[in-house]
């Protein structure tokens, strides 16, 4: 099986083995190799694997995925090549190494880092509150919240300094009514209605936004975290 090795600088953060056909890489919590940087795209790229080769596409990323230094839509993977996506380095490896150790996670099998952990954690944690909460999607307080936690449903749910507005967030400049977040499809949507720059996801300005498991929502000060229902 082939094994990729997930380096930032010369410190290898984790090693993953797979059975699965596609690997997933990019910013939020869905994929299955998480890289938090800003100059990650939030579904970065891809592999594809097959018995006898491994093809990595870049997902229409703002800042590239290159391979051995060189910017690719599309590359079949070779042993030791080079994957370079923001500040990270993805060393592949045709076959993983006879010393690694493996425990089974989800069809995917990498060892347990304590990035791994910690984020494995904070996933039961989100899976246990959404059920106490009936199921549904949720925005977790992170930081300079006024809630632990507003649940999202059928109605609009509003945000801002106005009394009158569903969650009262905190800082400078914020307009009385600065954003909401609106049911669509199966999703929903955030979109700001107030001053510019202060709304954002995942540290960038936003003007309407559909939400992703695991974004983070910033309004003036007050910082959540979007967690999709079951």
């Amino acid at each position: 099986m082939p094994e990729i090795v997930v380096k930032y600088e010369e410190r290898i953060l984790e090693r993953i083995v797979t059975e699965k056909n596609r690997i997933t890489i990019g910013r939020t919590s869905d994929n299955d190799i998480v890289l938090d940087n800003r100059g990650v795209s939030r579904r970065h790229a891809e592999i594809e694997l097959t018995s006898d080769s491994a093809v990595l596409f870049d997902k229409e990323s703002l800042n590239g995925t290159f391979v051995n230094d060189r910017r690719v839509e599309e590359e079949v993977l070779r042993n030791n090549d080079i994957i370079t996506i923001g500040k990270y380095n993805l060393i592949f490896h045709c076959q993983a190494g006879h010393e690694t150790k493996l425990s089974d996670l989800d069809g995917t099998m990498m060892l347990q880092t304590k990035k791994q952990r910690e984020r494995m954690q904070r996933d039961q944690a989100d899976r246990d509150l959404i059920k106490s909460a009936g199921g549904g999607p949720l925005l977790v307080g992170e930081q300079n919240a006024p809630v632990a936690e507003c649940k999202l449903g059928p109605g609009v749910v509003s945000f801002g300094k106005a009394p009158w507005v569903n969650v009262r967030v905190k800082g400078w400049m914020v307009s009385e009514l600065q954003a909401k977040i609106t049911p669509a499809g199966n999703g929903f949507v955030l979109t700001n209605v107030g001053r510019r720059k202060k709304t954002l996801v995942n540290g960038e300005p936003a003007e309407q936004h559909e939400l992703k498991n695991g974004d983070l929502v910033q309004i003036g000060k007050s910082v959540f975290r979007f967690v999709a229902g079951l």
